[in-house]
């Protein structure tokens, strides 16, 4: 029987059915619920191994979560838009979300949390910084693997930009820039990041006119969301400092 179940494919009935038959026995169940019982742990599996496999390709750097998320240390930042924008209408419409933002304010913490949600309901997402993205499509050696590496960023239904206006790009990194947002312009959502004002993204890409060219495409299905507030990590170290000065004033 284990032989025919490994040829069928049915590696995740295989492991559950111990403790199928077990149950089975103990609580007599009928053939018609234990065969539906069997079928659902057979799904179930393949359902967890899928979400472990996007969640695996997604290379998040961390997992965050919207319910995680401190909206009373961002009082200018809207809960309601933030749980709306959860219901992930915006990976059905093909629609861009952009955080705006000082350093530290919780930009990349939404993004990923977001990104959670998409790979939660089934959608394939993809995490890069802007420099990461740029280095890789610049170093690729040859035409055929530079297309094989844009594929990989246009594939996926939700693709985070994480740190834009960090780094000034070389002309033919502002160029493959705009060749991505351009490739994913009504096809997919990209969460992106940026402590840069739109007005300054010229300067950033070192091209006046690529730059509105491209903001024109970002910008046309996106919904930009400006956090003017206090650092998380200044919250932090503030916080741990008054512990260490409390702990040495014990001492």
């Amino acid at each position: 029987m284990w032989h025919q179940l490994k040829h069928l494919g049915l590696t995740q009935l295989e492991q559950a059915l111990p403790a199928l038959f077990e149950t089975a026995r103990q609580e007599r169940w009928t053939y018609e619920h234990f065969l539906t019982r069997a079928i659902a742990a057979e799904v179930e599996g393949r359902d967890r191994r899928a979400a472990e496999r996007r969640i695996k390709a997604a290379h998040l750097p961390v997992i965050k979560t919207l319910e995680a998320f401190d909206f009373s240390f961002q009082p200018s930042l809207s809960e309601r838009l933030l749980w709306e924008l959860a219901d992930l209408s915006f990976v059905k419409t093909a629609t861009n979300v952009v955080f705006l933002g000082p350093p530290g304010v919780g930009k990349t913490h939404l993004s990923l949390a977001l990104s959670v949600k998409a790979l939660a309901a089934g959608y394939s997402a993809l995490f890069t910084t802007l420099s990461g993205l740029a280095e890789s499509l610049e170093t690729a050696a040859y035409p055929g693997l530079a297309r094989q590496r844009l594929r990989r960023y246009t594939t996926p239904s939700v693709l985070v930009i994480d740190e834009v206006g960090y780094t000034k790009l070389a002309p033919e990194q502002a160029h493959h820039f705009f060749e991505l947002v351009t490739a994913r312009y009504e096809h997919g959502s990209i969460l992106l990041t940026s402590n840069t004002a739109f007005a300054e993204w010229g300067q950033l890409l070192g091209d006046e006119v690529l730059a509105t060219a491209l903001l024109d495409r970002l910008l046309h299905h996106a919904e930009v969301i400006t956090i003017n507030g206090p650092s998380y990590r200044m919250k932090e170290r503030r916080r741990a400092l008054r512990e260490t000065v409390a702990e040495s004033t014990k001492g």
